[in-house]
């Protein structure tokens, strides 16, 4: 089976689903993600990004049950397949690939 290509929101959501673990769900990957990139992503950004995610196989979702609070509604979690630990994983083969090579500290060349 051929590695699915990930974009850069893709990589992200599916790090956070991963750190998250049993509390991935919309709000809480959402902060994660603000807290770790600085970026307030919509929420319609986001599902769509998981939507995505699911569609490649490389997450599932599913409804808990109402929150026990008056009114309380049901959350959908999120959880990594196995598709999508093999996706993180070749995603971070490909990074260190690709840092390969460079010293530390990175420094400018002087002209």
């Amino acid at each position: 089976m051929p590695t699915a290509t990930l974009g850069a929101l893709e990589l992200t959501t599916l790090l956070a689903v991963a750190r998250l673990k049993d509390e991935a769900y919309g709000l809480a990957i959402r902060r994660d993600l603000a807290a770790r990139t600085g970026r307030d992503y919509s929420v319609g950004a986001l599902y769509t990004t998981l939507q995505r995610l699911e569609d490649k196989g490389l997450l599932t979702s599913r409804h808990s049950e109402p929150l026990p609070v008056r009114g309380g509604r049901s959350r959908r979690h999120f959880a990594l397949t196995g598709a999508g630990a093999r996706a993180l994983r070749e995603a971070e083969r490909h990074a260190a690939s690709i840092w390969a090579g460079i010293g530390r500290p990175l420094r400018p060349r002087l002209a």
